[in-house]
């Protein structure tokens, strides 16, 4: 079958590349004898490809590169006139694709791809390439859905995939502060942890733009936008960004920044799946005193609460708080009063909140922010003022290419900080706040004929099964709908 072809030729080639390291040395001539020092010899470099070429798509694969150590040998985007234009200029020897499948078919040479989509093509893309023995590095958050994010990370270890998410923030050396403090006792029992942000920064609690397939871009290939999406004319201004704030595409403010703050407790608490699930979200009023809700879309803001088990690194069951558009927790009182909280501005941030004091911190992407612990006696402790990142996003693209040269199962491979082992299960607890936002939103009508929400209570989560225990139509947002042809 293809299938089992193409995942062969890609295996056998890789096999090649690491074993010709290891043969005699009689054959063997010194690099700099055949081209100069920092000579890579071809056999020596890996074949990339990007899937989503333009915005994020383009750093990913230029760190992906390592200034040009790497080979890029294809890119694939739904519309090369954008964003993309830098990647086709930064990487001329590359192959145009379109569609990822086809490029993923055609291109027998292809090692590794960095996947750079909107949301909602995140799994389809990593399953696809998985299938073919490719391996993988997607961006945040991992997939669009639980069921997806369980699926591909099952896979990943099955076809033996080096996988990493997007995810900078957790390659960042920083963490390992956070994560002595709280090794050492420093704050002692951990019972609370607050997260927030100011997403989101593009339209949501709105109606979604009207249809209107004059106005597409000629360049734009919109059926391949679409993806696994349910088939529709042409929306103006969802792509390139505006495609966060509705379910179909996107994942809102949570999946936009959750896996970069949600990861810093997750990581150092050494979290599971969590037990529980519930929210509120922001109003929008379209007539006096009269709420409505767009359920096609994400909300103008949400709090939301989600309970875990202890674990090893704590002594107390975990309550974890989000809050999006804006609103953040109080100013705790250990904390001076000009101090910010979290980052720049209090505008994001991660407090860890123990017996004994309290981690403040947003080391959640490139920015140079620094961890700092306060505790109830007066004594405070903080990281440096200017983090030293001596490579773009903490080496987090390049370190997974090592690992993908190295193997699946080498030492590389386990140090990454979000393979789909550790990243899935992570996604997973990032898009639960999801699942219990759409459950707040469903409405029936009553027996009195009334439009009720009737979905308004603590969604209780059995992680291990994926389903929600206490409402059965919460769990119709576990997974989605595909459109054939683009199913996970």
């Amino acid at each position: 079958m293809k299938k089992s072809n193409n995942k062969k030729q890609s295996i056998s080639r890789r096999n090649f590349v690491k074993k010709s390291a290891m043969a005699s040395s009689i054959f063997i001539v010194p690099r700099n004898v055949l081209g100069g020092p920092g000579f890579i010899s071809p056999s020596d470099q890996l074949n990339l490809a990007a899937i989503g070429s333009g915005g994020k798509g383009f750093s990913d694969i230029t760190n992906a590169s390592v200034n040009g150590r790497e080979r890029v040998v294809a890119l694939c985007d739904v519309d090369f006139s954008g964003s993309a234009s830098k990647a086709v200029e930064s990487f001329p020897k590359a192959k145009l694709f379109d569609d990822f499948r086809v490029m993923l078919d055609k291109k027998k040479n292809i090692d590794a791809v960095t996947i750079s989509t909107p949301d909602h093509v995140h799994g389809p893309a990593a399953k696809y390439a998985m299938e073919r023995g490719i391996h993988v590095y997607v961006q945040k958050p991992m997939t669009h859905n639980i069921k997806e994010a369980r699926k591909l990370t099952q896979m990943a270890r099955d076809n033996k995939i080096v996988s990493q998410m997007g995810n900078q923030g957790g390659s960042n050396p920083l963490l390992g502060m956070v994560q002595k403090w709280i090794d050492d006792d420093k704050i002692g029992a951990i019972s609370k942890v607050q997260i927030w942000t100011n997403r989101p920064v593009w339209p949501q609690g709105i109606q979604m733009p009207k249809p209107d397939a004059s106005l597409k871009p000629k360049d734009l290939n919109w059926d391949l936008w679409l993806g696994p999406a349910e088939d529709r004319p042409y929306v103006p201004n969802l792509h390139p960004f505006n495609w966060r704030g509705w379910w179909d595409f996107g994942t809102g403010a949570l999946g936009d920044v959750g896996c970069h703050l949600v990861d810093i407790p997750f990581r150092t608490l050494n979290l599971k799946y969590p037990t529980a699930a519930e929210c509120s979200v922001g109003s929008v009023y379209t007539q006096m005193w009269t709420p409505d809700y767009y359920p096609e879309g994400c909300p103008p803001s949400s709090f939301i609460t989600l309970n875990f088990d202890a674990t090893d690194k704590t002594k107390s069951p975990i309550e974890m708080t989000w809050s999006d558009g804006g609103i953040r927790p109080a100013h705790p009182d250990i904390i001076p009063a000009n101090d910010d909280i979290g980052g720049k501005n209090s505008a994001n941030g991660v407090l860890i909140i123990g017996e004994k004091g309290i981690i403040s911190t947003n080391i959640n992407d490139s920015s140079p922010l620094m961890p700092k612990l306060y505790l109830n006696d007066g004594t405070t402790e903080f990281g440096p003022e200017v983090e030293e990142n001596l490579e773009p996003e903490y080496g987090h693209q390049r370190k997974w290419v090592d690992a993908c040269k190295a193997g699946f199962g080498s030492d590389e491979h386990l140090a990454l900080t979000s393979s789909f082992d550790y990243a899935g299960p992570m996604t997973e607890t990032v898009l639960m706040g999801n699942l219990a936002i759409r459950s707040y939103m469903l409405r029936k009508e009553n027996e009195e004929g009334q439009m009720d929400f009737f979905a308004r209570k603590k969604l209780l989560w059995d992680g291990e099964n994926m389903r929600i225990t206490n409402l059965e139509e919460a769990n119709q947002f576990v997974g989605r709908k595909y459109r054939p042809g683009w199913e996970v």
